[in-house]
């Protein structure tokens, strides 16, 4: 089986952090710590993946992801 890299993205929030996979829609979890929810994540890819190819459904091969930082007036 090839590897594939996708990407994730942590946030940081007062329970711990959620970590959610923008590729896989609905790909999300969390953790009480940073390292539980990359953990997690893993997890919820690989089961993401096993479902899909469980219903012969074809795998998004990434693309990119852009991650930047905006200032809002709040």
């Amino acid at each position: 089986m090839k590897k594939v890299l996708f990407g994730v993205v942590v946030e940081k929030d007062r329970s711990g952090y959620f970590a959610y996979c923008p590729q896989l829609q609905g790909c999300y979890t969390q953790g009480k710590t940073y390292e539980k929810a990359i953990h997690h994540i893993k997890d919820a890819i690989r089961l993401h993946l096993d479902d899909r190819r469980s219903k012969h459904e074809n795998i998004p091969l990434p693309e990119s992801v852009s991650v930047t930082t905006l200032e809002i007036a709040a």
